[in-house]
């Protein structure tokens, strides 16, 4: 960090050019934000943001990138969410005369590039204590270092409102919400309740979120994806523009990320379909699933194989067309450790990979897609795989109907906020009948049910995008069955009417 600091302080000092690299995703393009408020707030002009194209330049680095921004004055360049394997970028940039300071989370592989500094706390010999930064909270701590550091007139607390843009990464990218993540989405959370953000008031307008009792799941499931359509239908700049939009730009960038989330939806749906089409049509898919196509978009194709494996239970490794000649795609996994099987792979197959063991990324040579899921099943079959355990259910503890209540949701609420790492509390509710079942929705595509106990105690429980092919038993409960669900207690705020009710997560 020091080291770091001492050479943007150089770099302000001296007036050079610097450029802020981030990633596109709903990590990268809030922490750019965050260095961009930074250098307005100091009044340093001489800098840019650039985010690269997911499609016709990929994740990370790249030279051409590299080349233009040094052809344009650039001294320094700053990286936020990506870096932390382009040995090669680095390289380059170093020939150019351009320095590279990385901030980055992402795990390194192999050698680390020789940048002028290496921010991440996942890297060998790091002394910081808490590893599980998301990149925008690490482009934070740069920011933290540089006010500290520097001698700048910012106003007091400047900093923490920039919790709303590192709150919201620190939930959306999925790090373990515990140790300091923890207090960075609690707090996070209660800036974005109050954010001074033109562009999030008017997204959460145009979602009818009340910023009041805004949550964790609100943040998962109707901010990021909306963040991410950006990049994944049109350009990552509409929504770095949000989050940095002045008023009057605000509600129109905000109607463009909810419609560019719709046609999201929609191209992932057709998309899902065509691929279940092609598994279903051939006789011998192997034990693990291989389907691309040059014409998909490897940006949307993370989200449909999750849908695929859903179905069939197998590995599944989907790739399209990214920037120019490059195949490049998505996979997932129910039962084997994915870097293991592409580690097992024999040379020539892929150009790069990574991930984790039910999900990753990655790149394949134009020639060796024809024999992809060859190799993949050949070294599927030396691969250890995982289970999970069949008809049961871990619970953390029964929870009576009359309990559904207001007091109880607050004590629970305190353990919040929930997600990776910190799981909501699961209940097994039983001792009741069901009073209602019905499906609403346009297609009717969800379940709410109405429980009541033999004092007449009454609770709610809903599931949305029900399929009871998930379920532990077959079919949708009836009136008059007995109750036996397993699920969490939440209030929702839908319609602006408080509802403490039960999220259902499974039917036994």
């Amino acid at each position: 960090m020091e080291r770091a600091v001492d050479r943007i302080l150089l770099a302000i000092k001296g007036n050079q050019r610097i450029v802020v690299w981030s990633d596109y995703d709903h990590d990268g393009v809030p922490g750019g934000v965050v260095l961009r408020e930074f250098f307005h707030a100091i009044e340093y002009k001489n800098f840019t943001n650039y985010i690269p194209h997911r499609y016709t330049e990929g994740y990370g680095l790249n030279t051409e990138g590299i080349e233009t921004l040094a052809k344009d004055g650039a001294s320094l360049i700053i990286t936020v969410d990506c870096g932390i394997t382009d040995v090669a970028p680095v390289a380059h940039a170093k020939e150019l005369g351009v320095d590279v300071i990385i901030t980055d989370h992402h795990l390194p592989a192999g050698d680390l590039p020789l940048a002028h500094t290496v921010l991440n706390s996942k890297q060998e010999h790091c002394e910081y204590p808490f590893p599980m930064l998301c990149g925008a909270a690490v482009a934070w701590k740069l920011v933290i270092a540089l006010i500290t550091r520097g001698e700048f007139r910012v106003p007091k607390g400047f900093e923490k409102w920039l919790l709303d843009l590192v709150g919201l990464s620190t939930i959306a990218d999925m790090v373990p919400l515990v140790g300091e993540n923890r207090i960075l989405a609690h707090y996070g959370l209660l800036v974005l309740r109050k954010t001074r953000r033109p562009g999030l008031r008017a997204l959460y307008k145009v979602l009818n979120l009340n910023p009041q009792f805004l949550t964790e799941d609100d943040v998962g499931f109707m901010l990021a994806p909306r963040l991410n359509a950006a990049s994944r239908m049109a350009e990552p700049q509409i929504a770095f523009n949000l989050l940095a939009s002045l008023e009057a730009d605000a509600p129109a960038l905000a109607k463009e990320l909810d419609q560019l989330n719709s046609k999201r939806k929609g191209a992932v749906g057709a998309l899902v379909r065509e691929i279940k089409t092609i598994l279903r049509d051939r006789r011998d898919t192997g034990p693990v699933l291989v389907a691309g196509n040059p014409e998909w978009r490897p940006g949307l194709l993370g989200l449909a194989a999750t849908s695929v494996v859903e179905e069939f239970g197998k590995p599944v490794f989907l790739w399209g067309r990214e920037g120019g000649e490059v195949l490049k795609g998505s996979c997932r996994s129910p039962n084997v450790d994915l870097v293991a099987l592409m580690s097992a792979v024999k040379e020539g197959v892929f150009m790069e990979f990574g991930g984790h063991s039910a999900s990753g990324g990655f790149s394949v040579f134009p020639d060796a897609v024809h024999y992809l899921a060859d190799r993949l099943s050949e070294a599927h079959s030396s691969m250890p795989t995982f289970t999970e355990p069949q008809g049961e259910v871990l619970v953390d503890g029964t929870l009576p109907i009359k309990d559904v209540s207001e007091s109880f949701w607050r004590e629970i609420s305190r353990l919040a906020p929930f997600g990776m790492g910190n799981p909501k509390p699961l209940f097994m509710i039983e001792g009741g009948k069901i009073l209602e079942s019905k499906s609403f929705g346009k297609e009717g595509q969800h379940l709410s049910l109405i429980l009541q106990d033999e004092y007449g105690n009454k609770a709610k429980a809903i599931r949305f995008f029900m399929n009871d092919s998930r379920f532990s038993r077959s079919g949708i409960p009836e009136v008059g069955e007995d109750i036996k669900i397993v699920g969490t207690i939440e209030k929702s705020y839908f319609g602006r009417r408080p509802e403490v009710r039960l999220r259902i997560e499974d039917i036994l």
